[in-house]
């Protein structure tokens, strides 16, 4: 997380400057509406980033109050690049994925607020902006209900937690037993084809299978499917 004296120190002056904002998202429409959206409302633009390697050294040299933060970016996507940027400034996710692992996660690394494309108009941005600097945690209501599923998931235990396995293989082998394919969870996950293969591999010898269908008979098993 960003240094708290740092922030404390930064809020300080906020009445004698403007909010200082990194944008991070590979589509550069929607890199160039924020900014103009951001202006119009007094916040500055510091800085745009493609990807989530480049938003990770401009924010290391450009040091802004907030990087507003996609989730899927090229080279690094918005995930990973959660918690380095955490340790230096306020993040504030704002993405078209409402999945709930990803949003787990992306606060699991450090995001103080999530926001979902569809969801706000340009006055609820302008205040989450705000909110998340002054140390609030805006979130959209998908966000909010990933959150309040994951507790209720971990106070009531889960016969998967004594495989070990990370949140991100959890997510897979789940959509795996729902019968998507790699391709299908890649899409779903905003992850590499591959990548979903990799972590497949890894995962079987974990949980004592050698196969996605033993993965699968396995799953059904321990997580029985529930109606939506």
């Amino acid at each position: 997380m960003a240094d708290s004296a740092d922030l404390t120190t930064r809020a300080a002056g906020r009445d004698r400057e403007p909010i200082r904002v990194l944008v991070a998202d590979d589509n550069p429409v929607v890199r160039s509406g924020l900014a103009s959206l951001l202006g119009a409302a007094g916040i500055t633009v510091v800085g745009e980033a493609a990807d989530g390697e480049r938003a990770v050294a401009l924010t290391e040299r450009l040091r802004p109050d907030l990087v507003l933060l996609d989730v899927r970016m090229p080279l690094l996507d918005g995930i990973g690049a959660a918690a380095p940027l955490a340790r230096i400034s306020r993040v504030l996710m704002l993405t078209y994925s409402d999945d709930p692992e990803i949003v787990r996660e992306a606060v699991a690394n450090g995001a103080a607020g999530y926001l979902v494309h569809g969801t706000y108009d340009q006055d609820d941005l302008v205040t989450a902006v705000h909110d998340v600097v002054g140390g609030g945690n805006p979130l959209s209501p998908a966000a909010s209900a990933a959150l309040v599923d994951a507790v209720r998931v971990a106070y009531a235990g889960d016969p998967i937690e004594r495989f070990g396995l990370s949140a991100r293989e959890i997510a897979i082998v789940d959509l795996v037993a729902r019968g998507l394919s790699n391709r299908e969870i890649a899409g779903r996950l905003f992850l590499a084809e591959k990548t979903i293969k990799n972590h497949l591999n890894r995962v079987y010898p974990k949980i004592g299978v050698s196969s996605r269908s033993g993965a699968i008979a396995l799953w059904l098993r321990l997580r029985p499917p529930q109606d939506d």
